[in-house]
């Protein structure tokens, strides 16, 4: 009953958005303080009330090109850039939560996502797909779409490989005045090189990402409340320019960032 729930509040999530998302890197006290100042101001994402801890688990699998051009627009700060990445939300293949594929964005400072999801197909083993075989799987299950359609494009134009797995723990918050204001920290980062969204004892042991720090996303459409500012300015909060990805591949050494 717990996964039939958590696969149908994974399918109604929005499959386009685009808005705005500020990052701050938190040490575990300043996080404490943070997330009791929030009380007041924010509820739980209602998708995690009756979850464990209130957060669940987010597993990215991301895709980039032999001289990782993906990590390099990154990381120079180009104001459009974008990635492919396979996401689902669940560390074990036999859970069966959904898989979309998606391809996130940046133009200038709004942020754009769009996502398709990929059949429901009892007959693909993910523990058993890896590299093109993933690839061509993605592309014949995804639902027709543009995403879809960029994707197989940008595979045979850009040679696509799938390069890292990007994993963490969430916990997702609503404004209680605003339900477009949401906020989240993100914790227990961790990377694998591999090349499968389930790896298995086969896949090369996982790195963490920051450990001891977590990531708060912030994220709105038009406007920051101003009671969220106050919470800037009690903590002298400094906004940075993170990517889960771009630090796990610094992790295994397969990227540098030189600026």
């Amino acid at each position: 009953m717990a996964q039939t729930k958590l696969k149908q509040q994974a399918v109604k999530s929005p499959l386009h958005f685009a808005r705005f998302e500020f990052k701050y890197l938190l040490p575990l006290q300043l996080r404490q303080k943070i997330e009791q100042d929030l009380a007041f101001f924010l509820q739980y994402d209602p998708f995690v009330v009756d979850k464990e801890g209130h957060r669940y688990p987010v597993r990215s699998l991301y895709y980039d090109d032999p001289v990782y051009s993906a990590f390099y627009d990154k990381v120079d700060g180009l104001h459009s850039r974008s990635k492919f990445r396979l996401r689902t939300y669940s560390f074990d293949s036999k859970d069966q939560t959904p898989v979309f594929l998606e391809i996130k964005g940046r133009h200038n400072s709004l942020v754009y996502k769009h996502r398709t999801p990929l059949a429901d197909d009892d007959a693909v083993d993910w523990n058993t797909l890896s590299g093109n075989r993933l690839t061509q799987t993605v592309i014949s299950q995804a639902d027709n779409s543009a995403v879809r359609d960029q994707f197989e494009f940008d595979t045979l134009r850009k040679t696509l490989q799938p390069v890292a797995l990007i994993d963490y723990m969430r916990r997702p918050y609503i404004s209680k005045f605003d339900p477009s204001f949401r906020i989240t920290f993100d914790e227990e980062l961790k990377v694998s090189q591999t090349q499968s969204l389930f790896p298995g004892a086969s896949g090369s042991a996982a790195k963490k990402i920051l450990p001891g720090y977590t990531i708060l996303e912030v994220k709105f459409r038009h406007h920051m409340p101003s009671w969220f500012h106050r919470v800037i300015q009690a903590h002298e909060l400094q906004r940075i320019s993170i990517s889960k990805i771009c630090s796990g591949m610094e992790v295994l050494g397969l990227a540098i960032d030189e600026n």
